[in-house]
């Protein structure tokens, strides 16, 4: 991306590679079974527009409030938990866990303003993604978020893209350098999966959500700072 916007489409313009073939093979089928199988062809239909609305990407309306965090996905918080130390933080840190089934919008969006300071792709495992394991050995995508200019600040947060079971494609098209606002998508993960919100200084949050509580990407606020 490297600073360029990605413009709104209802699909995920992150997942045309795997909508896209989806689409055109449906629209095909459907096509070639309506004369000879209308019910074949209305299984088709259904199954299509399956898929399509897992990739949806619907407009969110962004809380504007300063010292907010907001979530950088869809799904159920499955961990509140607050850290001793985090090496990437050099300090105490809290770490919010989401669980994304594949029900929720699959996109992953910035929690906070910030430039992308590294992006680092880790392989790994495919647990499923509710597994307290599945943050330590499945497969991920770490993004490290810092104030501007990013060399001369901490980190002020850090997601992790975490892959489960089903999901197996993390999307990150988001380079080193790139300015995100608030809310702001930068990629996603193909079907279940989890999604982690990590920021330092635990003690400075006061945290707005609760374990099981179900949240919306870029408009659930997670996190105030006190």
């Amino acid at each position: 991306m490297n600073g360029k916007k990605l413009p709104w489409f209802p699909l995920s313009l992150f997942g045309w590679r795997y909508w896209l073939p989806m689409l055109v093979t449906g629209v095909l089928l459907t096509g070639m079974l309506y004369v000879v199988a209308p019910p074949l062809a209305g299984l088709i239909v259904l199954i299509t527009l399956a898929c399509m609305l897992f990739f949806r990407d619907p407009p969110r309306n962004i809380p504007d409030q300063p010292g907010l965090m907001v979530s950088p996905a869809d799904g159920k918080i499955v961990e509140i938990t607050r850290l001793e130390h985090h090496e990437a933080l050099s300090g105490p840190a809290l770490r919010i866990g989401i669980f994304l089934s594949v029900l929720d919008v699959h996109i992953n969006r910035s929690p906070c303003d910030g430039v992308v300071a590294s992006v680092h792709f880790e392989p790994g495992e495919f647990l499923d993604a509710r597994n307290p394991q599945a943050g330590i050995r499945n497969q991920s995508n770490t993004l490290v978020i810092k104030a501007q200019p990013a060399d001369d600040h901490p980190p002020i947060a850090i997601v992790r893209q975490i892959v489960g079971a089903i999901a197996r494609r993390i999307i990150c098209p988001t380079a080193v350098g790139t300015s995100l606002e608030r809310g702001e998508r930068f990629g996603m993960i193909a079907f279940g999966s989890r999604t982690e919100l990590i920021v330092p200084e635990a003690d400075t949050w006061q945290c707005l959500v609760q374990t099981g509580q179900q949240v919306k990407g870029g408009s659930t606020a997670l996190l105030r700072k006190r």
